[in-house]
C-alpha cells in the first residue's frame, strides 16, 4: 500500500500531465495504480458508508462499553444485542466490540509518567508461583539488582523470612518496601489505605523501614518486581524442572542465576547492577546487630550425641553444645539450629526416626570401629608384644573360628624363643596371606625355611608376533600320502 506522500505525488501528477501513463512514467509506477489513486481521491463524502449487519446495535454496544468502562465482553453483550435485532455471526459481534473498546481506551488513557527512582529508596516484592513451588521476588529500584526466594508457601512468617534474606543479600536496608496488596502482609483496608498487619508492622521497626502498598489491581505501578517474577518462571523454574520437594536445591540453583543477571547489564539503565549496587550499598540503612526472630521457635537442650530431637528425628550440632539449650526454628523444609542468635547448624528435614549427621559437628568423617587388643595372660602379652604383624594374625585366627588359639599362643611363643623374632614374624605375615591359622601351620613354615614358594601378583601378557604356516588339506594325511 502507498504512504500518503506517495499518493500525494502522484496526484499532483497526474494533475500536472493529465494522462495514467504520464503520471506513471513520473512516478516510476504503473498507470493502473496511478488510475486506482485518482478515483480514490475522487470520491466525495457523501457517498454512503458500506452498511454492516450489526449497525443496528452500535449505539447498544457503545453505551455498555461506557458503562462498564471497558472491561464487558463480547460474549456476556452477545445476548442482549440478539434481543435488540442482531442477526449476524458472532465473529462480526466480537470486531464490533473489540473495535468499540479499542475506540473508549483511546479516550480515556490515563497516562503514565516514567518512574525515576532515587538510590536508597524503595524495594519493589511481589510473589509468583507454578503448581506448588513459590517464588519470592524483589528488586531494588534504583540498580535494578534483583533477589528471588523459593518456598513452598506464601504466609507471613516464610515472606518474612525472605524478605529478611534479601536484605542480608543486599547487605543493607532501604527506605520504604513497596509490596503488592499481599494477604500474608495486610491486616485490613480502610478508605483504600492498607494496614499492615501487626507482625509485619514489628518487623518493619525492627530493620527500619516504611511499609508501602501499591494500588489495587494495578501491577503496572510496580511492574518492576512483575517483569522479574515472568523471568524467574521463564528463565529458571520451568527450564530447571524445579519442585518444592527439593528447596535447598531450588535456592542453590536461584543464587547461581542472580550471580549471572546481576553481572550482566541491564537493557534499562544500561549499567551492570551489581556495580551499581556497591555505590548504593552506602546510602541503603544499616541491618539490625540482633536479627529478627521470625517463624515458630522451639527450644531444645543438646544430648549426649551432640543431636537435638525435633518431630521424633535427631539433627547433630556441635559437640562443644552439649548439655546446652538451643533455638530450633523450622521453615520452608530446613530446619535452622542457633544458639545466643548465631546460627550453629542447618539440616534439611527428615523422616521421623531418622538422623541428619553433618561430619563436621564431630571433627570429620566417621572412623570405622577399631577394636582395641587387651591381653591378659603372660601368653597373650608376649603374643601381643611382637606389634601389628601378631595383631593382624589374631584378629583373622579369631575370625576364622580356631578354638584352639588360646592354647596356641604358647607354641608360638616358644618357637619365637628357638627361630628368632624375625622369623616368626614372617611367617606369620604368610600364614595370615594364605589363611593357615594353626599353630603347626606356623611351625611348618618355619621348618621349610626360604625352600617355600613366594607367589606374585600376575603380570601382564606377553604378546609375541607367531610365524605363520601355510594350511594343508585333510588329503595330506591319508593313509595312501604317508607312503
Amino acid at each position: 500500500m502507498k504512504s500518503v506522500r506517495e499518493r500525494m505525488d502522484i496526484i499532483s501528477a497526474y494533475r500536472e500531465v493529465g494522462s495514467y501513463r504520464g503520471a506513471a512514467e513520473i512516478c516510476a509506477t504503473t498507470a493502473k495504480t496511478v488510475k486506482r489513486v485518482v478515483e480514490a481521491a475522487q470520491r466525495t463524502d457523501t457517498d454512503s458508508p458500506t452498511p454492516h449487519n450489526y449497525d443496528s446495535v452500535t449505539e447498544l454496544v457503545a453505551q455498555r462499553v461506557e458503562k462498564t468502562k471497558g472491561r464487558i465482553t463480547a460474549k456476556r453483550l452477545l445476548p442482549a444485542a440478539r434481543a435488540a435485532g442482531y442477526t449476524g455471526s458472532d465473529r462480526n459481534f466480537r470486531r464490533l466490540v473489540a473495535d468499540e473498546k479499542r475506540n473508549w481506551r483511546i479516550d480515556h488513557h490515563r497516562g503514565r509518567r516514567p518512574g525515576v527512582w532515587e538510590p536508597g529508596d524503595v524495594l519493589a516484592i511481589d510473589w509468583g508461583v507454578i503448581g506448588s513451588l513459590h517464588v519470592f521476588c524483589a528488586v531494588l529500584a534504583w540498580s535494578r539488582v534483583r533477589f528471588i526466594y523459593f518456598a513452598d508457601n506464601e504466609r507471613s512468617e516464610t515472606t518474612l523470612s525472605a524478605l529478611a534474606a534479601c536484605f542480608e543479600f543486599l547487605g543493607g536496608v532501604p527506605k520504604t518496601v513497596l509490596a503488592d496488596r499481599m494477604g500474608c502482609l495486610k491486616g485490613g483496608v480502610v478508605a483504600n489505605v492498607v494496614i499492615p498487619s501487626p507482625d509485619y508492622v514489628r518487623f518493619s521497626l525492627h530493620y527500619g523501614f516504611s511499609a508501602d502498598f501499591c494500588e489495587a489491581a494495578d501491577p503496572a505501578s510496580k511492574g518492576l518486581v512483575e517483569n522479574l517474577v515472568g523471568y524467574a518462571k521463564t528463565d529458571l523454574m520451568i527450564p530447571g524442572e524445579l519442585s518444592s520437594r527439593d528447596l535447598r536445591y531450588a535456592n542453590e540453583a536461584a543464587r547461581d542465576w542472580l550471580e549471572e543477571v546481576n553481572a550482566a547489564t541491564h537493557s534499562e539503565i544500561c549499567c551492570v547492577p551489581s556495580e551499581r549496587l556497591e555505590i548504593e550499598r552506602d546510602l541503603l540503612g544499616s541491618l539490625p546487630q540482633l536479627r529478627a526472630t521470625l517463624g515458630r521457635v522451639v527450644y531444645r537442650s543438646v544430648d549426649k550425641l551432640s543431636c537435638v530431637r525435633y518431630a521424633s528425628a535427631r539433627y547433630s550440632v556441635p559437640m562443644a553444645l552439649i548439655a546446652k539449650q538451643v533455638e530450633v526454628r523450622v521453615a520452608n523444609g530446613q530446619l535452622d539450629v542457633s544458639h545466643l542468635g548465631v546460627l550453629v547448624a542447618t539440616h534439611a528435614l527428615v523422616a521421623p526416626g531418622e538422623t541428619s549427621i553433618l561430619d563436621d559437628h564431630y571433627g570429620g568423617p566417621r572412623m570405622k570401629p577399631r577394636r582395641a587388643l587387651r591381653p591378659r595372660t603372660d601368653a597373650e602379652v608376649a603374643f601381643c608384644v611382637l606389634g601389628p604383624v601378631a595383631e593382624a594374625y589374631l584378629k583373622r585366627a579369631a575370625a576364622a573360628g580356631v578354638t584352639a588359639l588360646k592354647s596356641d599362643l604358647v607354641t608360638l611363643n616358644r618357637l619365637q624363643r628357638s627361630h628368632g623374632t624375625d622369623a616368626l614374624l614372617a611367617a606369620l605375615e604368610r600364614a595370615t596371606q594364605f589363611a593357615r591359622y594353626r599353630a603347626s601351620d606356623v611351625e611348618s613354615i618355619l621348618l621349610a625355611g626360604v625352600g617355600v614358594a613366594r607367589p606374585t601378583s600376575r603380570g601382564e601378557a606377553i604378546i609375541v608376533s607367531l610365524p605363520t604356516v601355510s594350511p594343508r588339506p585333510l588329503s595330506d594325511y591319508a593313509t595312501g600320502a604317508l607312503s
